[in-house]
This record gives C-alpha cells, sequence and structure tokens, in this order.
C-alpha cells in the first residue's frame, strides 16, 4: 500500500480499491482502531459495495488480533451504525464510500454513542499506528471474536419512537434509493404505515447501475421526479449511497430546498421543546434563522461541514441541525444525522393535513437562491480578494469570514468558500426575488472567472 495519508481524510477514510485501500490496510486499521480507543467490543456494518463485505472482515480480524470482540451488524446504513453505536454504547465503523463510484470504498468510525472521530480526534493516531503496522507486521496476541446481530428491526422501531406518525392520512410515496442501503431500510422503517410505496433501484448494487446514489446532482432525481408525476404520488424521497442523506420532492415533481426542510422539522422540534436551539450553516438559507425565532427557537449558525454542526450541538445543547446537503442531526439520535428520520419528519407534517406539499412548504421558503455553483479558480484567495474590492465601498454591506467570505447587503447575501480538496470556489447566492439573486450571483461569477 502507498501512504495512508492518502485515504484518510479529515473525517473518515476513502479511496480506491484495491490501489489505494485494501483488505491489509483494513486489517491494520483495525487493529490501530482497537488499540488507538482502547475498545474492549465494537460494531462494524457495511454498505451494499461489493468490496464492503471482505474489507470489513478484514477489519473485524484486526480488531480481534487484539482482544476486541466484534459484533457485525451485516448490511447497514450509516445512520443504523450510528443506532448500533449508540444503543449498544459502543464505538463502531461502517464500510461505504457513500455516493463515490463504485470503485471507491471507506470507513467512518465513531466512539461509543456515535461519537464522531475525525483527525483531529483520534483519526490521525489511527492512521499513523496503521502505517507502523503495515510496515512491522499485524500480528496480536489475538482473543477477541467476532458475532453477527441483525439490528434493523431494533433500528426502525427507535426511528418509529420518534416520530408520531399514528394519526397521518394515506400517502403515496415514490422513494428513489438509488440501488443503495435505502433498499434494505426502507422497507422495514415503513413497514405498517399507511404509505402506497412506488419502490425505484431497491436492488443493492454497488455499481450503481441506474445513476449516481447522489441526489445533490439534479440529473440524479430525474427518475424519481418523473415516477412522482406519473404515480400521482404525494412526494419523491431519494436516498444517497449509505442512506444518511435524503432528498425531497414535491407533487408536482420539483426538487424541494434542504433548507426548507430544515426549516419544517426545527418548526416541529420547537414544538416539543420550546425555547431550544437549533442549528444551520452559513450557507443554509436566511428563512432557517428567521423561521426559528419566529417558533421561539435560537438559532445558532456554523461553518459548513458536518464535525462543525456535530460540535455545535455537543456544545450546545441545541435539538436538530440542518445542512444545505441534505444532512440533518437530531439530538434524540446521539446528535447524529439521519436522513431517514428527517424523511419520517416530513412524512409526519405531510399526513397529518391536507394540503398538497408544495403547498405546506410555501410557508418555510421565502427567499430566491441560486444554489451551490463551482468555479475553477488557480488563485482562490486573489479571487476572493477582487470579489471584497467589487463590494466593499457599497452602502449596506457587510461582510463575515466565519467560513470563506459572506458578503450581505439589502434584501441579498452571498458566501465564497474555497475547496479543500481541488482549485474550486463555491458559491451560494440569495436574494429577495429571482431577479435580484441572479443579478448578484452573475456579478460575483464574473469577477471570480475574470
Amino acid at each position: 500500500m502507498g501512504d495512508l495519508a492518502r485515504i484518510f481524510k479529515a473525517y473518515d477514510v476513502r479511496g480506491v480499491v484495491p490501489d489505494e485501500f485494501d483488505e491489509e490496510t483494513a486489517e491494520a486499521v483495525g487493529a490501530a482502531f482497537a488499540e488507538v480507543t482502547g475498545a474492549r467490543t465494537a460494531v462494524v456494518g457495511r454498505d451494499m459495495r461489493a468490496s464492503s463485505e471482505p474489507l470489513a472482515a478484514a477489519f473485524a480480524r484486526g480488531a480481534a488480533s487484539r482482544g476486541v470482540d466484534v459484533i457485525d451488524i451485516g448490511l447497514a446504513s450509516t445512520d443504523m451504525l450510528y443506532y448500533a453505536s449508540g444503543s449498544l454504547g459502543l464505538p463502531g465503523v461502517m464500510f461505504t464510500a457513500s455516493h463515490n463510484p463504485a470503485r471507491y470504498n471507506g470507513m467512518k468510525m465513531c466512539r461509543a454513542g456515535a461519537v464522531p472521530i475525525g483527525g483531529d480526534t483520534g483519526l490521525t493516531e489511527i492512521r499513523d499506528r496503521a502505517a507502523e503496522l503495515l510496515a512491522a507486521g499485524i500480528g496480536g496476541p489475538g482473543g477477541g471474536s467476532v458475532s453477527r446481530r441483525d439490528l434493523l428491526r431494533g433500528y426502525a422501531d427507535h426511528l418509529r419512537t420518534l416520530v408520531d406518525l399514528s394519526g397521518i392520512r394515506p400517502l403515496r410515496v415514490v422513494v428513489d434509493a438509488g440501488n443503495g442501503m435505502g433498499g434494505h431500510t426502507v422497507p422495514t422503517v415503513f413497514d405498517g404505515l399507511p404509505l402506497e410505496l412506488t419502490a425505484l433501484y431497491f436492488e443493492l448494487d454497488g455499481g450503481f447501475p441506474n445513476h449516481e446514489a447522489n441526489p445533490l446532482e439534479p440529473e440524479n432525481l430525474r427518475d424519481l421526479q418523473k415516477a412522482v408525476l406519473d404515480t400521482g404520488a404525494d412526494i419523491g424521497l431519494a436516498f444517497d449511497g449509505d442512506a444518511d442523506r435524503c432528498w425531497v420532492v414535491d407533487e408536482r415533481g420539483e426538487s424541494v430546498s434542504p433548507s426548507a426542510i430544515t426549516a419544517l422539522v426545527a418548526v416541529r422540534e420547537l414544538a416539543k421543546r420550546p425555547g431550544a436551539r437549533i442549528i444551520h450553516n452559513l450557507i443554509t438559507s436566511r428563512s432557517v434563522p428567521e423561521i426559528v425565532a419566529e417558533h421561539g427557537g435560537e438559532p445558532v449558525r456554523t461553518r459548513v461541514g458536518h464535525s462543525f454542526i456535530k460540535a455545535e450541538m455537543a456544545g450546545t445543547g441545541a435539538v436538530f441541525g440542518g445542512e444545505h446537503s441534505a444532512h440533518y442531526y437530531f439530538r434524540d439520535f446521539w446528535s447524529a444525522d439521519t436522513g431517514m428520520l428527517a424523511a419520517l419528519h416530513v412524512l409526519a407534517a405531510l399526513g397529518e393535513q391536507d394540503r398538497p406539499l408544495s403547498d405546506l412548504l410555501a410557508a418555510y421558503t421565502r427567499y430566491a437562491a441560486s444554489g451551490e455553483i463551482n468555479s475553477t479558480v488557480a488563485d482562490q484567495a486573489a479571487a476572493v480578494e477582487r470579489v471584497r474590492e467589487r463590494f466593499a465601498a457599497r452602502d449596506g454591506v457587510t461582510f463575515d469570514e466565519l467560513d470563506g467570505l459572506t458578503v450581505s447587503g439589502p434584501g441579498w447575501w452571498f458566501n465564497l468558500r474555497p475547496s479543500n480538496t481541488e482549485p474550486l470556489l463555491r458559491l451560494n447566492a440569495e436574494a429577495a426575488d429571482e431577479i435580484q439573486m441572479a443579478a448578484i450571483r452573475d456579478e460575483v461569477l464574473a469577477v471570480v472567472r475574470s
């Protein structure tokens, strides 16, 4: 194997199999995970990729070589692994590369209670120890065991305790699992609910034969949108490869902004816990903090990225957090992200009243947004500075550098962030109406790309 720094990212492990990530590496990481975390028992789950089962088995061997008893929960969504970690009080590892192409695989690690392991909370030490073991030999005293446990029903039952769906009206629902783990979890979670389900691509296939399991890309929603219109469905749901993200389509086949879903779920959580804190990242719509405040909650703004959301939730005691990327975090779910729980909240909100989803969500959609637009820029800092200079002399304009550059003016704002891994600048713009948003968007892009 090459340098492990290529596959160990800031918050997870991800690489091409077997060139960058193979069974020997997984076994070494399993041994290193055991040593660094001090675990005596750990839980392991995996997605449907062809490489996931042998990689997970190799990791279990490595952990068992250090005396760790491994509970293998088999096929799982990432939030199902978090359920296992939280409900059993054990550290865990999920083998998945989420929405990445079939040749990739990876690991998401957490401590007991689904507390994430990142670069500054143990992942770097695991990487360095795994590298030492690959060089010197894995060995180990042994003594650990590997056993199987099916937690799918327990996961589904737990989610159903967090959302009351007992009184909802019958709904027609289309779900596009993208050949990912939603095809494994949705039937059990939805079992017994008054839902007429149209299932798209529920066959587990890590080759993703129909489309990428990445609902952030509009092209990957086309089949779902068509099916919603063809069947006269009330709602469409799309999950990514490891089913920890959920995207919503309304009855018109229109894509729903995750900001609107964040605001909707926030209001529902605040109804249960008045005055609670709600997390939102800085590129969600301004409607989110407005609506949270209007319903008596305290909005808390964070940088983009799940590590920042989870840190703020732990530090502030927030009950819920949402991101533009369709990740949703719940204190009741060990502050971990679960797209499935967000989906149940939307189904409950829709089924508790008689209006169509588009009407229900209209109250949570106040502004025109650009969505995230990427520009390839060799000198990101220079481009950001050009934008700053362009807007600096305007009346009523303010600047914020919590994450990249956020510029706010009368009735509009935009954020410009550099990618951490590519020569890209990411633009998100929002304004009171489509015309104003387009004008700001196009002006910023012209400066960035000049």
